[in-house]
């Protein structure tokens, strides 16, 4: 069918999420499905239906810019959002496991003058990206019509991803050096707050691979 070949050619030239391209893709069959349809009503037999309907649609090349469009922004909006809903928690999550779990009174006396002041930086760090993610969701959304380049937002995000994790992967290395921290928390506890930050951190790190590969051209 000259339809699925269409539809085919069209997934294979967008670069999105997997969902949202689903979607994007459907959308158009059934769009071209509704037309030729409509056509093959009016008396053309199925394949010059097929193919008036794929023309009346447009060439790959004209309207796949338009859809990546959306594909691109869908990216950001997605990486956007799971920092501003991330980043705080993982912030608050160890400040909480901090707080219940002080551990040895002694061990963090004698731990560098320096110690409390990497702490805070790691904690502006994320929070930093967590509140750039939510202007970028702004800009993409309520705030599309004053933001000109919205995939060099994107892409700075994505960036920003990369920087910040191993920015705060070396400082945190660096103040377990510093600290005793094998005393200082409960193990189970702590086990689950690494595998929760370790999951976020993921999930970061693939959102901002994706945006860094729709937003390449």
């Amino acid at each position: 069918m000259l339809i699925d070949d269409y539809v085919s050619e069209l997934d294979r030239a967008l670069c999105g999420p997997p969902g949202p391209k689903r979607d994007l893709v459907v959308e158009a069959r059934d769009s071209l499905l509704d037309t030729a349809e409509a056509l093959e009503a009016e008396g053309l037999d199925r394949e010059e239906a097929e193919r008036q309907a794929v023309k009346e649609f447009g060439d790959i090349a004209e309207i796949t810019p338009g859809y990546q469009m959306e594909l691109t922004a869908a990216s950001g909006r997605r990486l956007g959002t799971l920092l501003f809903v991330s980043v705080p928690i993982t912030v608050a999550m160890w400040s909480v496991l901090w707080r219940i779990y002080p551990g040895d009174a002694a061990a963090w006396a004698a731990a560098p003058a320096w110690s409390g002041v990497v702490s805070e930086l790691i904690d502006v760090l994320q929070l930093a990206t967590g509140v750039y993610g939510g202007l970028v969701v702004f800009a993409l959304s309520r705030g599309a019509r004053w933001i000109k380049r919205p995939r060099l937002a994107i892409r700075s995000m994505a960036f920003m991803v990369f920087g910040t994790l191993a920015i705060t992967a070396g400082l945190s290395l660096v103040l377990s050096l510093a600290l005793d921290t094998s005393a200082s928390l409960a193990p189970l506890p702590a086990l689950l707050a690494n595998l929760v930050t370790s999951a976020m951190w993921g999930l970061q790190i693939y959102g901002a691979t994706q945006c860094v590969r729709v937003t390449r051209s």
